[in-house]
């Protein structure tokens, strides 16, 4: 009987604090040519979606805290794998243009005066 006078401790949600931190660096890493903010966004959102299931078993053992937690983080991530995905698609395509310019520049000069 000594058991019912004490509160209920919630959990967390699993992962729901590495979820946020991941959301986080994925937004500042994207500026990382895009690679690294890819990355850990991807692996924030595959976090958050087995974190959400897991909620969504049973939510009563877990606090609501943890689950904002959960979705700011999946939020994060979601605007820093956007931002690295356009930033990575940026850098493709202006290293394109950039090694086009320089193959058209040194396919046009004659080569035959450099080699006396």
């Amino acid at each position: 009987m000594e058991n019912q006078n004490q509160p209920i401790v919630l959990q967390a949600v699993p992962n729901s604090t590495a979820v946020l931190v991941l959301g986080i660096l994925s937004i500042v890493g994207c500026f990382c040519y895009g690679l690294v903010g890819l990355i850990l966004g991807i692996i924030a959102l595959v976090l958050a979606s087995r974190g959400k299931s897991v909620y969504l078993a049973n939510p009563t053992l877990y606090s609501e805290y943890s689950l904002k937690n959960l979705n700011a983080g999946k939020v994060c991530a979601i605007i820093g794998t956007s931002l690295s995905g356009l930033y990575l698609v940026f850098v493709i395509i202006y290293l394109s243009i950039i090694g086009f310019a320089f193959g058209t520049l040194f396919s046009k000069m004659p080569w035959e005066v450099f080699s006396h």
